[in-house]
């Protein structure tokens, strides 16, 4: 049933809030090398819908048409005989208010396609789920998936620092930084109490841990442990850091136990820039100068929010 379209189309759906929607769109470039403002995306490219903690769901294209009765006359080619199956009509759309698809009209929707096709339906545990959503004024239906929030059971850890980021923002990071991970090489040298650690784990991203501060080694440890994750954490500076990385995620020190200069911020960019090719840097005040002196060239960045507090992040290459 796959093999109906020859370039294989995939659809997601978005949801993020206003403070997120800068990093959601960076999210979004670094994983698909474009945006978009409407909160559904068309592209050839499959992505995980749980590795974001913004996207709802994916819809990977079986078939498409000008309207919804070529959808309807394609799906009765579909024979799953004594399978059973479920369709979901994709509520985020970008149709304009005044064409909104009303509750009534997506159920009778999902009843009309679901006598089209030859199989059992069922609502609570079907061998097949589709799923139905109209973009760009065109129709889209097929496999659907829905996106888990991986991130969700995360945010509550054994050992947890008051200015770590949040687990929505440290997965977003984590894609930023890895948005393939397939024989990527990444290391957090100035990882904290492993929040990025714990997601990009999760999402089977190659990454090892550093930190300068030996008194929260352990609790690193017992994290990434908790979620039944393994993880590489060392103790020690960056500058100590010998082998050689494709990504690094840098989120500047700056709480009670590692008072950061200006000296010390440039010098773990010196190292960071000696060890790996790309970095990440989180701050919560301008260093572009400070990047720049170390030869970097800013690709991408975005501003993400915590209520009244601040970090850029910043893609340097």
């Amino acid at each position: 049933m796959d093999n109906h379209k020859q370039i294989p189309a995939f659809i997601y759906t978005y949801a993020c809030r206003m403070d997120e929607r800068e990093i959601c769109h960076m999210e979004m470039r670094s994983l698909f090398g474009t945006e978009t403002k409407t909160n559904i995306l068309k592209t050839d490219i499959k992505v995980d819908p749980s590795r974001s903690p913004f996207i709802k769901e994916r819809i990977d294209v079986i078939f498409e048409g000008d309207d919804l009765s070529e959808i309807l006359e394609q799906v009765q080619s579909i024979e799953l005989h004594e399978s059973t199956f479920k369709v979901n009509f994709v509520k985020i759309n970008d149709l304009d208010k005044s064409e909104k698809i009303e509750y009534k009209d997506r159920r009778k929707i999902e009843r009309e396609l679901g006598l089209r096709i030859n199989g059992e339906f069922d609502f609570y545990q079907p061998d097949y789920e589709y799923g139905i959503v109209t973009k760009a004024g065109r129709w889209y239906f097929g496999n659907y998936r829905k996106s888990e929030s991986v991130w969700f059971h995360h945010q509550k850890k054994p050992r947890e620092y008051s200015t770590a980021l949040s687990t929505r923002v440290a997965r977003a990071v984590a894609n930023i930084a890895v948005p393939n991970p397939d024989g990527v090489q990444a290391i957090d040298p100035c990882c904290g109490i492993g929040t990025v650690l714990v997601e990009a784990l999760s999402m089977g991203i190659n990454i090892v841990g550093r930190d300068i501060n030996p008194h929260i080694i352990d609790g690193i440890n017992e994290n990434i442990a908790y979620f039944g994750l393994e993880g590489d954490v060392a103790c020690g500076p960056i500058s100590e850091v010998s082998e050689d990385y494709d990504v690094a995620i840098i989120d500047m020190p700056y709480n009670l136990f590692t008072h950061t200069s200006p000296e010390n911020q440039l010098s773990i960019l010196k190292h960071a820039r000696r060890i790996a090719s790309k970095v990440v840097v989180i701050s919560i005040e301008t260093i572009d100068q400070l990047i720049e002196d170390t030869g970097f060239e800013i690709t991408d960045r975005c501003i993400a929010k915590k209520g009244l507090f601040s970090r850029q992040i910043l893609v340097c290459e």
